[in-house]
């Protein structure tokens, strides 16, 4: 009878989410895995290659967790970038992940896919993907400086952020841009 295993690739996957938060990506490693799950890190390799295979994974997992808080809104601008914002405050090195080149581009495709939606009614299915990077990017962008304590000149960053999602929905709402 084979001697049964002492962890899964889910307690992995949990431990190593759990790890990314506590001390970023430098803090994720395989001994520091094994020793969250009871292991010895031999162990892991038996369900994950490698370090950037940990990586990989973790980033599959948080980007589905992204996925289904995404599908739980009204899908209107406002809400997806509510959601968005308060993802990257609740798993704020998770969200720094998902947008590095260890999140494979299924996962982001399936992420992103409620804002694609929206998109596609608001601007048409010729300029979906652009009016989605354009979103992504002024939300990713002010996002992250808001987890680096980059707005220091004062004023009320939620006020900026509500500014910021007004100008985007009047940007997209009018319908395709004119290009030429």
């Amino acid at each position: 009878m084979p001697t049964p295993e002492k962890t899964s690739l889910g307690r992995i996957v949990t431990a190593g989410r759990e790890l990314l938060e506590a001390g970023g990506r430098q803090g994720l490693t395989m001994k520091s895995v094994a020793d969250r799950v009871g292991v010895r890190s031999p162990s892991l390799y038996k369900h994950v290659r490698n370090r950037a295979a940990l990586l990989a994974a973790v980033a599959v997992a948080t980007a589905e967790d992204l996925t289904v808080r995404l599908e739980a809104t009204d899908e209107s601008l406002r809400e997806l970038a509510h959601c968005y914002r308060r993802f990257a405050k609740d798993r704020p090195e998770g969200f720094r992940l998902l947008n590095s080149p260890h999140t494979p581009p299924e996962s982001l495709a399936r992420a992103v896919e409620p804002l694609l939606r929206t998109s596609r009614c608001l601007v048409g299915e010729a300029e979906a993907l652009d009016a989605a990077r354009l979103w992504t990017a002024w939300a990713t962008g002010f996002i992250e400086m808001e987890l680096n304590g980059a707005f220091r000149l004062g004023g009320d960053v939620d006020r900026a952020f509500e500014y910021g999602l007004a100008g985007m929905d009047r940007a997209l709402a009018g319908g395709p841009a004119a290009t030429g």
